[in-house]
């Protein structure tokens, strides 16, 4: 990743020389849209870009999956380096600090301000917007696909030990996974430990009780934010995971292990889970005949008031050194996936959720959530809105995230595995963490966040 920030650091310096003007002919413009999705996403992104260029006639957007995030992220630079960029580049959440430093993108806002949009900004989720937008609020890329994580919990288990609700606290969950163990069953709940469930253990939780990863707001007040998870709430809660899973009541499910947590919780031998809501459909689609269970928001100390979850998955960049026929056709395309039609078949064929009031409202209007297999993902847009995103709870801007997450699983794994203790291992996070920030800082030097 750090070649990546160097890349597009190097790309900065430089102006981009402007390509061909648009052709006098009456064929469409055609321009390139770039993406990270693969498998049955990215034939519903395919879907996308055909139902944009069936509806109008002077724009043909030309849609290449590059296989996933961190390669879309890489071939976009060296096309970069070759003047053969894309227009639009789908660029995940946490290559946002990389995307905001590199300066080799045009303002979403700016983009569709030129080409005549009037596109109402506050109409976004806050709990999405302010996640990719600058410090003054200003719109840089287009949130695309967005989730959150929620509570998977097999209604039918519970049921069992005399329960109708999820567990709201993780006192509730704690004593709610001994009932299970209590009653048999041998998986009272699942979790992985891996890089990727950074996302769900450590920042999730976080935001939802307030409590910082870093230092300067998450990173959004400098380059300077340093780790900080090894003194907050976030040690509890590892504590807890580990006396749970010491107990037995906790099991470590992964595909390196032959059965993933949405597996193992779809075909009821894990009673609880914690996944995206992306995840909703697959688990409809594979679930045990007949098992019954539903979703609900991340569990919360008890005494905690609850603030938003934070938004996964990523956003559309349009990159500089394009024409202004390529940029006219990029405007529309965004224009095009900001309708509240589209948030209904992208969220109806992905799991993914609307990224704006009016595309929520319009689902909600046409019946979306009233019955299965979609009833349940309301509850992803309760956990984004619980509250006003606070200055912890609209985001993480920290470098190098990808590096810092897999330092988060290197040292889960000896905590698990007996090697450190809670705090030891935390301890280390937060030690080799700073020092990936220390080396992103010096990347760019002199430099702040919009």
């Amino acid at each position: 990743m750090t070649m990546i920030k160097r890349g597009f650091a190097a790309l900065a310096a430089g102006a981009l020389s402007t390509a061909l003007a648009m052709p006098a002919s009456a064929e469409p413009v055609k321009f390139d849209f770039w993406f990270g999705l693969s498998g049955d996403l990215a034939r519903v992104v395919d879907t996308l870009c055909k139902n944009f260029n069936a509806s109008q006639k002077d724009y043909e957007v030309v849609c290449t999956s590059q296989g996933n995030y961190d390669a879309t992220l890489q071939n976009t630079i060296a096309a970069f380096r070759a003047g053969k960029q894309p227009a639009v580049v789908q660029v995940y959440d946490v290559g946002t600090a990389t995307m905001m430093l590199s300066g080799a993108y045009k303002p979403a806002d700016k983009l569709m301000e030129e080409n005549g949009y009037k596109i109402d900004y506050a109409d976004y989720f806050p709990g999405i917007a302010r996640y990719y937008a600058t410090s003054k609020g200003e719109m840089l890329s287009f949130p695309f696909n967005s989730s959150t994580p929620l509570m998977y919990w097999n209604k039918d288990a519970f049921a069992k030990i005399g329960k109708t609700e999820a567990p709201k606290t993780w006192e509730d969950v704690g004593a709610d996974l001994k009932a299970l163990k209590d009653a048999g069953y041998e998986c009272p709940m699942a979790i992985n430990i891996s890089a990727n469930e950074s996302w769900q253990l450590m920042e999730q939780f976080s935001a939802l009780h307030n409590q910082p990863i870093a230092t300067k707001n998450n990173g959004y007040d400098g380059l300077d934010a340093r780790l900080e998870v090894n003194k907050t709430k976030f040690v509890q809660y590892v504590t807890d995971l580990k006396k749970w899973y010491d107990a037995g009541l906790i099991k470590i499910k992964s595909k390196d292990l032959g059965q993933d947590m949405v597996q193992a919780f779809a075909s009821g031998t894990c009673q609880l889970i914690l996944t995206s809501v992306g995840d909703h459909g697959t688990v409809g689609r594979t679930q045990k005949e007949g098992m019954k269970w539903d979703v609900a928001e991340l569990p919360v100390y008890a005494g905690t008031e609850r603030k938003n979850s934070l938004v996964g998955g990523a956003s559309l960049w349009v990159l500089s050194g394009k024409s202004d026929a390529e940029y006219k056709g990029a405007a529309a395309f965004l224009n095009f996936i900001h309708d509240p039609k589209t948030a209904l078949f992208w969220s109806t064929n992905t799991g993914y959720i609307p990224v704006t009031k009016s595309g929520f409202d319009y689902m909600k209007g046409q019946g979306f959530y009233d019955k299965a297999p979609y009833k349940g993902r309301e509850v992803a847009i309760a956990s984004l809105t619980a509250s006003e995103p606070t200055e912890i709870t609209r985001g993480i801007r920290l470098g190098n995230f990808t590096q810092i997450r897999a330092e988060f699983g290197t040292q889960m794994q000896a905590i698990f595995a007996n090697k450190v203790s809670v705090q030891e291992g935390l301890d280390t996070l937060v030690k080799n963490g700073d020092a990936i920030l220390d080396r992103f800082q010096q990347t760019y030097p002199g430099k702040t966040l919009p």
